[in-house]
């Protein structure tokens, strides 16, 4: 099994951070406070893949809200990014 899929987040993981399509106007700070209360009480994992392109696409969201998100969650060292390969829970 390929390690990518093997690490991605679970769809019912997915579906308790965004319970629903949210408005392509959600911000970053929403994004980014959702994704935080969800790693540090464990629900993702460490390791646990997280892409970016997936949460927009799936949820509907502005690229530019997840991308700032997910900087604010790299400067915390809650996830970790690897060149090439993707975003992680650190």
């Amino acid at each position: 099994m390929n390690s990518s899929k093997r690490n991605r987040i679970p769809d019912e993981v997915l579906k308790e951070i965004f319970p629903k399509k949210l408005s392509r106007s959600q911000t970053s700070d929403e994004v980014y406070t959702q994704l935080k209360t969800m790693i540090l009480s464990g629900k993702l994992k460490k390791g646990e893949r997280l892409t970016q392109g997936e949460i927009v696409q799936r949820f509907n969201l502005n690229w530019a809200a997840v991308g700032v998100a997910f900087s604010r969650l790299k400067k915390e060292k809650l996830i970790i990014t690897k060149r090439r390969i993707g975003s992680f829970i650190a």
